[in-house]
């Protein structure tokens, strides 16, 4: 309870100051009850002294301007202050005048001390007579937290505020199937209208053409409803991100906010991967949020636009903690000129940040008329059904994988700075009954670069992806199982702290992509002896995020342009591996070169799968590709990316892959051969840089390859003459583009 006047029904200090002076310390005020009666929050309490006991109901109406926190404390004083009243006959001594003299006839009982019993808890009364202490209601929301000391893990989320409903509260056992499907369909339009509406109106080509952003609801703790077919990474995070302005902002979260958050330690995947979210209210109570994320181009950081070697986490980017650009509907003016004043691209900043807004405000329009529409019972009641029936169907697909536990392990080139030191990445994948953990334990020590994982928004996201990819693949199933909180449950993951999956705060964690990439391709590796007909050969398991940039004169900023280059995946039970395609947790589009070219002072001029034979197999290794970029004036490059020593394996007799390269002014006496990641490098105009992808590993013995597979392949360029016959068995006749059966049978007997 808050100590402040209330007009005409004496302040709560005036109270307990009369309280006490009629029974000094043997009273107590307890809270016994509290709910919702239409748009009020009531509030039931008993206030006990000398043996005597009053029970009074106190109300408390925010007319949407309080948050749930602030009601209950109203309307706990409102029950203190009628409960008061009644036991003192309605005697409250006015603040400015001297406390009325007790009475000669008080007994003097023992003190009724507080106590808590189950759902109810019972509050000490003030000790000081002079200094009363405050009477506040139950489990209010706890004050905003502070940024953990270095070595500090944020603390945990509070629990919810009782009062305040979860998503298991709302029943669905009433609800008919017809209409479980209703909402449930319902759930993914929305989504799928909210990112449709962010890349629309995105002006960077990043989220616009590659579609590099999440979008979804969530309910009121961020466990996640529905989701965007984009990229799993933006997508998964949502629920960390949620979270993580909860702790800061639980309890003064209010209709016409609008919150954006980037703390990689407050559940952010990355700095440069912006969060946006409104509240959705349904009669005063918060049902849940519209939460989108969009990687930005430029989030002040050390270097443009990608920031791989940094000192901490304060130099990749400016961080955005649970902050408010709309409070109540009240643009933060100040804020907004902050954030544009502090980056490179302050045009195409505030232009994504409009459409980001724009989404998640389509967002709460559609699913507060589905509530207006079915009830909030209903809806949220359907919301928590679908997150119990993935739940069901990925717990009975785990169960179909033996329990034991199986490893796998890989190298990454290097952490961006000490060149030539690689890094270890240690999995073990541990099934039992229903359950799965991916432990990272034995991974490399956290690095002193951006090249670090955050553990929540980045580490665990990817591997609740891996599991659902691996179990419930889309493209066999016969019905749709939604993705969302439910797939998480099954999925336990562990990474001790201070690897470069789980780091210290405040080490940079910019660069995150290739490491996760990694850890799903040693997944795979790990369980391919068991669900064989699941698994690929290695993957490219990374990708070429690429920035270029220069300062616009005429503008007075920079211009900016991200591409992320395709890798490839390596073969597969029945196919062969994909070629030059975006792979794993990724999933973004390619930029189209006519983007590059129209809008940047750069030009395209390459773009085709490597000449380099596929990796063979039963199933051939997928193809990466080759892009060659030009700039046009002087300029700055970024890379983030790792393939360059470690090829992708072959798996079950399957041919290994090829590493990538990223090279300068290739067959020219300038070449430079560039390591994997770059941060800020100067190029002059005219200066080339090629990237050449990772090609896949090939899955099975190359011999039991269909002969006429191995001549396609052959006319499609994907393997020499030389190669069909010594590796495959097969012998080809280039005059007649035909197969020599009887040679091709003698090579394989």
């Amino acid at each position: 309870m808050d100590t402040q006047s209330n007009p005409g029904n004496g302040s709560i200090t005036t109270i307990v100051t009369a309280l006490r002076d009629v029974y000094g310390d043997a009273w107590s005020f307890d809270i016994l009850d509290h709910g919702r009666n239409g748009g009020e929050v009531e509030v039931t309490g008993a206030l006990k002294a000398n043996g005597s006991e009053v029970r009074e109901t106190g109300h408390a109406n925010g007319n949407g301007s309080l948050s749930l926190g602030e009601q209950l404390d109203r309307a706990s004083n409102d029950s203190f202050r009628k409960c008061a009243r009644t036991l003192l006959n309605g005697q409250f001594p006015d603040d400015d005048k001297p406390s009325a003299a007790k009475p000669a006839s008080a007994p003097a009982v023992p003190r009724i001390e507080a106590r808590e019993t189950g759902s109810q808890r019972q509050l000490p009364p003030p000790v000081e007579p002079a200094a009363p202490a405050q009477l506040r209601a139950p489990d209010r929301a706890p004050a905003p937290q502070q940024l953990p000391a270095p070595s500090a893990k944020p603390a945990a989320l509070p629990r919810p505020s009782m009062g305040k409903r979860i998503i298991t509260d709302f029943a669905y056992d009433h609800l008919d199937a017809v209409t479980l499907r209703v909402i449930g369909g319902a759930f993914n339009a929305i989504a799928k209208e909210m990112a449709h509406v962010l890349y629309r109106m995105s002006y960077s080509s990043i989220i616009r053409e590659s579609e590099d952003l999440g979008c979804g609801i969530f309910d009121m703790n961020g466990n996640e409803l529905c989701e965007s077919e984009s990229t799993p990474m933006h997508i998964g995070s949502l629920p960390f991100y949620i979270r993580g302005v909860l702790q800061r902002l639980e309890g003064k979260i209010n209709e016409g906010d609008v919150i954006i958050h980037n703390h990689p330690y407050y559940g952010a995947s990355h700095t440069p991967d912006l969060g946006g979210m409104v509240p959705i209210y349904y009669q005063g109570e918060l049902i849940g949020f519209a939460a989108n994320t969009a990687h930005l181009l430029d989030m002040g950081g050390a270097a443009p636009g990608i920031n791989v070697d940094v000192v901490d986490v304060f130099a990749e980017a400016k961080l955005f903690n649970a902050v408010k650009l709309y409070d109540r509907g009240v643009r933060n003016e100040e804020m907004w000129q902050m954030i544009i004043d502090n980056v490179r691209t302050p045009d195409m900043n505030t232009s994504d940040i409009d459409a980001m807004i724009a989404s998640v405000e389509k967002g709460r329009e559609r699913f507060s008329a589905l509530v207006g529409k079915y009830g909030v019972e209903t809806v949220m009641g359907s919301a928590n059904y679908w997150m119990d029936y993935s739940e069901r169907m990925l717990r009975a697909e785990i169960e179909k994988v033996p329990d034991g536990e199986y490893h796998s392990e890989s190298w990454l080139d290097d952490d961006g700075k000490n060149r030539d030191v690689m890094l270890k990445v240690n999995v073990t994948v541990r099934v039992k009954g229903s359950d799965i953990e991916i432990d990272l334990t034995g991974s490399s020590p956290e690095v002193e670069t951006g090249y670090n994982v955050p553990f929540e928004g980045s580490c665990k996201v990817a591997c609740y992806y891996i599991v659902r990819t691996l179990l419930l693949d889309e493209a066999e199933l016969e019905e749709f199982i939604p993705q969302n909180e439910g797939i998480f449950r099954p999925v336990t993951v562990t990474a001790p702290k201070g690897t470069i999956f789980n780091p210290n705060f405040p080490r940079a964690c910019f660069s995150r992509f290739a490491q996760i990439q990694r850890v799903l391709d040693c997944v795979i590796r790990a369980l391919a002896p068991v669900i064989p007909e699941k698994a690929t050969g290695g993957n490219s398991a990374s990708l070429y995020f690429i920035s270029y940039s220069g300062f616009h004169e005429e503008k007075q900023q920079y211009w900016m342009y991200l591409e992320v280059d395709e890798g490839s995946y390596g073969g597969r039970y029945g196919k062969d591996g994909m070629d030059s395609v975006d792979n794993l947790m990724a999933n973004t589009r390619n930029n189209p070169v006519e983007e590059l070219d129209m809008h940047y002072p750069l030009r395209n001029e390459r773009y085709e799968l490597r000449m380099d034979p596929a990796a063979a197999g039963q199933w051939r290794g997928g193809i990466g590709i080759v892009r060659e970029n030009r700039f046009l004036i002087p300029g700055y490059i970024s890379c983030e990316a790792d393939r360059h020593k470690e090829a992708p394996v072959g798996v079950f007799g399957g041919e290994e892959g090829l590493v990538g390269q990223l090279i300068k002014n290739p067959g020219t006496p300038e070449q430079e051969d560039w390591p994997s990641k770059v941060t800020g490098a100067k190029v002059a105009a005219g200066d080339l840089v090629q990237i050449i992808g990772p090609s896949g590993g090939g899955y099975g013995d190359p011999k039991k390859r269909e002969p006429e597979m191995v001549l396609n392949d052959w006319l499609d360029d994907f393997v020499t003459l030389d190669k069909a016959r010594e590796i495959y068995g097969v012998v080809i006749n280039p005059e007649t583009e035909s197969i020599n059966e009887q040679e091709t049978r003698r090579l394989r007997s």
